[in-house]
């Protein structure tokens, strides 16, 4: 099954996200629909303001997976072009391709 961009689940933004060492809010999100799940790249700003980015999936029916995420390169290629290039998930992706440091 190809990546099909439109058949992204849409889940309010911000949200708040926690774990036993932080917490804070999911402010930005990218995904698409692939065979298996829904690959999904989120920006987590910590309460501290620092970002990160979480690679995730979640079920077709939109239930979050806690499971490694595998992404195809066709997927990838869906969830960079998703990207806002308003955003700042798109900056720190380019990262992963050895561009310069992303300003925070």
């Amino acid at each position: 099954m190809e990546s099909n961009p439109d058949s992204n689940a849409e889940r309010p933004l911000p949200r708040p996200f926690k774990f036993y060492f932080g917490q804070g809010q999911i402010i930005e999100e990218v995904s698409c629909q692939s065979r298996w799940h829904q690959p999904t790249i989120q920006l987590l700003e910590w309460d501290d303001g620092e970002l990160s980015l979480r690679f995730c999936s979640y079920t077709h029916d939109g239930r979050f997976q806690r499971n490694p995420l595998v992404v195809s390169a066709r997927d990838l290629a869906t969830l960079a072009a998703r990207a806002s290039p308003e955003g700042q998930i798109k900056p720190l992706l380019e990262l992963l391709g050895g561009s310069e440091p992303a300003k925070q």
